[in-house]
């Protein structure tokens, strides 16, 4: 049975586009949490 099929191809191309999704969404997620710490920090030296 090859692997290399159009079903397959799909499944596995859902998988990647998953996958930078979830990344995307921690780098989103990372800075967020950078801007406020940052935030908090500017606060506190004012």
């Amino acid at each position: 049975m090859s692997r290399n099929t159009p079903a397959n191809r799909k499944i596995v191309k859902d998988k990647i586009a998953k996958k930078k999704q979830k990344e995307q969404e921690a780098v989103a997620k990372r800075k967020a949490l950078l801007k406020e710490i940052k935030q908090q920090f500017d606060a506190k030296k004012a």
